[in-house]
């Protein structure tokens, strides 16, 4: 691992990426930073990004990244509402001013009036967010990650990782870079990840257990999955 003021980098095959995103992922969470707190949906957001032993980079962390990189929700999407629904509402809220006007309540149709804009406007912005996030995705997947290292980035964490070329050995080599924006935290993880080179001489990297052929041929219920931000650390 190489370590310089723009992060913790490693230069290796899928293993050892995937081994550095572990790393990194344990060490944030000895330091409290999976606990409730300022980073703890930057760190799930984290946890969910990096690259598993069981995923592909064109594959996996291609559609992750494009996902992570797209259009934030609006408040329509964050509130579970079409914009169908909110055209709707915001015809039911028109009529309801023209009622009030002519029962003589100004005030109240001006009211009724507004909140008609209201929905009309965030019917219009769900419709523009899912438009773009259509198209960035598209872009992204097909065209951004042939020119750019995929990357991932919040308050938590900014990442990338890139493929370089084959090595000796045939296999596909990477480079993996991620640093911890906040500087107080990123010198806790510098700490940690010492003392792990220190003291494991071996690290085994977590994979996805496939439980589906037991569950067939033995008929019955597959046990609970450990999580992938598992890890073990004997040796």
């Amino acid at each position: 691992m190489e370590e310089s003021i723009s992060g913790f980098k490693v230069r290796g095959e899928w293993g050892e990426v995937v081994e550095h995103g572990e790393r990194i992922t344990q060490s944030l969470r000895e330091t409290g930073t999976a606990e409730e707190g300022s980073f703890a949906e930057a760190f799930d957001e984290w946890n969910e990004w990096r690259p598993k032993a069981h995923e592909r980079l064109n594959k996996d962390v291609n559609k992750k990244t494009a996902d992570q990189a797209s259009v934030a929700e609006g408040e329509g999407e964050k509130a579970g509402k079409a914009a169908t629904d909110d055209v709707r509402t915001a015809g039911e809220k028109l009529s309801e001013s023209y009622d009030k006007m002519e029962d003589g309540d100004d005030e109240g149709a001006v009211e009724r009036w507004q909140d008609s804009i209201d929905y009309v406007t965030r019917a219009a912005d769900s419709v523009s967010r899912k438009a773009i996030r259509t198209v960035e995705t598209t872009v992204y997947e097909k065209v951004m990650t042939q020119l750019a290292p995929y990357y991932f980035d919040n308050d938590l964490i900014s990442a990338n990782i890139q493929k370089t070329a084959q090595g000796d050995n045939g296999e596909e080599e990477f480079i993996f870079e991620v640093n911890v924006n906040d500087d107080d935290l990123k010198e806790q993880v510098s700490q940690q990840l010492g003392e792990y080179e220190d003291t494991i001489d071996r690290w085994h990297v977590t994979t996805e257990k496939d439980t589906a052929n037991v569950e067939a041929a033995e008929g019955v219920e597959p046990p609970p999955s450990e999580s992938d931000d598992t890890k073990s650390t004997t040796n």
